[in-house]
């Protein structure tokens, strides 16, 4: 039987460690035992989130989070700004609808970034917005928008919260909330953090816990000041996911190990880099210019001359290398190769390797090789510095 090898931007593989941590013996969420755990845990991803605040731990998916950080801050009828430059800027905007927000829809291209220019001149004619939403790393285009300067843009022409998803970044992207002046950051699991999908994470600002507390929530699972409450204690409000938690625990003790969080962010960039010049040197387009390349995933353009849904069949079926396709727009057109997480550059050679075979398989043009030699020279270049 032959291991799958999931180059997904989600769910990503689970190390051996995190796995044996999340096997250990069960224990109560009211237990001594899971207070220390829930505060040692808490405590050591602060370094992952950039922040003093807080980390609260949600027994769910990212998107409760993002229905969280919308439910929590803001009230039917109020004005709120949205980011979008893919499907997950529309799932926020979604979101916001639903809760009946009078939402403003700032839209860029699928493949474009946000710039601070941009958000600025979209916020100067608007009044009493109360909160901007944006995505920092959008999962179905491979952007990563420049967040640090977007936060400038909403600090410097309104009073509103901003207001960031990072779900499919946390882990594998620099981040630093408190510094950036981000008001509430989140993100899942089941992506950079190396874990199965099931918890969510969650770091709020003085400032937007000020808003919170005067804003009239009807959330009762979701509702943040009960898990601020209940932080307080070590604990959560309601069952959560221990187990999860258990295997955070060892995320946290693979990033020491690897040398601390820079390391790991590194690291990243080294994969992201490999994968680009390897599609280059195989004539594959990517969607992405290089200044907003995703670190965590590359969006790929269908190889000319292929069926992209075939091509992908066949990897997967005859070398179960398994990439994710392309959402909403752009499906059929790109597919997704996910590098975050527990990936190494020998995983990026050994994908780009099983890659190069598909594509003889289907004839296409290209030099034998050279798409590993060009990962490979990003690789060898960055462990001589």
């Amino acid at each position: 039987m032959y291991q799958n090898i999931l180059r997904h931007p989600g769910p990503t593989p689970i190390p051996k460690k995190v796995e044996l941590a999340m096997a250990q013996n069960m224990i109560s969420h009211r237990s001594e035992e899971f207070t220390r755990l829930y505060q040692e845990t808490t405590e050591r991803v602060k370094t992952i989130f950039g922040t003093k605040q807080d980390i609260m731990l949600l027994p769910s998916g990212g998107t409760a989070a993002l229905e969280a950080a919308v439910a929590n801050t803001a009230s039917a009828g109020d004005e709120v700004v949205v980011v979008t430059i893919g499907a997950f800027g529309d799932y926020f905007v979604s979101i916001c609808e639903k809760h009946g927000l009078n939402v403003h829809k700032l839209e860029k291209g699928w493949g474009e970034a946000c710039t601070k220019e941009e958000l600025a001149d979209f916020l100067k004619p608007l009044s009493n917005i109360k909160a901007v939403f944006a995505t920092y790393n959008e999962t179905s285009t491979g952007i990563l928008n420049p967040v640090e300067q977007l936060a400038e843009a909403v600090h410097e022409h309104s009073d509103a919260l901003f207001i960031v998803d990072g779900v499919s970044c946390i882990g594998g992207a620099p981040a630093e909330m408190d510094k950036w002046g981000i008001d509430i950051l989140v993100t899942g699991s089941q992506k950079a953090l190396m874990l199965p999908p099931g918890l969510a994470l969650a770091a709020v600002s003085e400032r937007a816990w000020r808003v919170i507390e005067a804003n009239r929530t009807t959330v009762y699972y979701l509702d943040l000041l009960s898990y601020r409450e209940w932080a307080a204690k070590s604990m959560t409000p309601n069952t959560p996911a221990i187990s999860l938690i258990m295997g955070l625990s060892a995320v946290c003790d693979l990033i020491e190990e690897e040398g601390g969080f820079s390391k790991t962010v590194k690291r990243h960039e080294v994969m992201k880099n490999m994968v680009r010049e390897a599609m280059k040197a195989l004539s594959i387009e990517l969607l992405a210019d290089d200044e907003y390349a995703s670190p965590t995933l590359t969006t790929i353009r269908t190889p000319k001359g292929l069926d992209l849904s075939v091509f992908l069949t066949h990897l997967k079926k005859k070398y179960h290398l398994d990439f994710a396709g392309g959402l909403g727009q752009l499906q059929g057109k790109v597919f997704r190769f996910g590098h975050m997480g527990y990936c190494f550059p020998s995983d990026i050679l050994q994908a780009v390797s099983l890659m190069e075979a598909g594509l003889q398989d289907f004839s296409y043009p290209f030099e034998s090789g050279a798409g590993v030699k060009a990962a490979q020279n990003v690789f060898l270049s960055s462990i001589q510095k």
